[in-house]
């Protein structure tokens, strides 16, 4: 009887073993072929990867109004108007964990038309002025921005990220020293400010493709405040408001 219970023993516990056998054979090859179907399976493990990045942009300036446009009638508003742009730039990416990387964007070129809506009580029609004025302010901004990114973990050859750092920027065609200015206002070649943003990493057999959306917000006084010129003497603090699509080509 004991030989029996041991032979019917030793037959389960067989039957077992060749079960897990078959599953963990079953499972090696679920994995494998999962491995092959991904795209640029070691890429994560690279410490530096550079791309390009193409941008648009939606621009604004946010105006503080100075103690003058009070004081004074002949300017009776001043708003910020919408703008669009565009630009280019170096995508330069450090491994730093599994989760994060730290991002340089090198260099960054945007070219941004930005403008002031203005309603005049006295047009001056020698100066071709109207009573609906609008004062556009073109840029050309070389930007150096620094972002840490926080990577999700990868789900087949998606990926979504979230990222924030700070940038710092010169106007390439400020007129901020520039005479006889009374049609533009004019800005400050320097500019800092904050960024934000979320994307998504797709995976391709070449190269990663990276949809992108993110809030620039310049903290500084940008405007050089000019006592002389009525579009100008009535605006105290000006900062630039940026919202940035991006699509991003990665190696």
């Amino acid at each position: 009887m004991h030989n029996i219970l041991r032979n019917k023993t030793y037959r389960k516990v067989s039957i077992i073993l060749l079960f897990l056998l078959g599953m963990s054979g079953v499972y090696s090859s679920a994995f494998a072929q999962l491995r092959e179907s991904l795209n640029m399976p070691d890429n994560d493990d690279k410490w530096y990867h550079i791309g390009i990045v193409i941008m648009g942009t939606s621009n604004r300036f946010q105006i503080s109004q100075h103690e003058r446009f009070l004081q004074y009638d002949s300017v009776l508003v001043s708003n910020p108007n919408n703008s669009f742009g565009f630009g280019i730039g170096g995508m330069h990416t450090f491994r730093i964990s599994n989760r994060f990387e730290a991002r340089v964007v090198f260099p960054q070129l945007l070219f941004v038309n930005k403008s002031i809506n203005y309603h005049l009580k006295y047009p001056d029609p020698g100066k071709e002025e109207t009573s609906v004025m609008n004062q556009n302010v073109e840029s050309i901004l070389l930007g150096i921005p620094v972002q840490l990114k926080l990577k999700s973990d990868r789900i087949g050859n998606f990926r979504v990220y979230m990222m924030g750092g700070f940038k710092v920027e010169t106007d390439l065609s400020s007129k901020a020293n520039a005479r006889n200015a009374e049609n533009f206002v004019k800005l400050k070649k320097m500019d800092f400010g904050i960024e934000a943003g979320i994307g998504f990493n797709f995976y391709n057999k070449m190269f990663i493709f990276s949809p992108e959306i993110k809030i620039s917000n310049g903290i500084g006084n940008v405007h050089s405040r000019d006592e002389s010129l009525k579009y100008s003497n009535v605006i105290d603090r000006i900062q630039s408001r940026q919202i940035i699509f991006s699509v991003i080509f990665e190696g």
